[in-house]
């Protein structure tokens, strides 16, 4: 990954059919993915009969998507935490 002249960071661009493709993958099969790309490269070859550079390109969003929802998750349960823990302070 490169800096943009003004320091911003500039990722991958992904193809349409990627990403579609990987977000139905993912909504149709949620428990059979993880953060694992090699895992992931095994299911969806199993999944779609495609070329293997398409198929590392799906794996490779996946376990992108994956790892953002869980990381989500771990902000939204540590929100909630905190929330509660500071309801559940005794007042004075």
């Amino acid at each position: 990954m490169w800096l943009a002249p003004a320091g911003r960071r500039v990722g991958k661009v992904r193809p349409a059919y990627v990403k579609r493709t990987a977000r139905m993958l993912l909504e149709k099969y949620p428990d059979k993915f993880t953060t694992d790309f090699e895992h992931n490269k095994r299911v969806v070859g199993e999944l779609l009969k495609t070329t293997k550079r398409v198929r590392n390109k799906l794996a490779g969003y996946i376990t992108r998507l994956v790892k953002r929802r869980e990381k989500l998750k771990a902000l939204e349960e540590a929100a909630a935490a905190a929330a509660a823990e500071e309801g559940a302070e005794p007042t004075v």
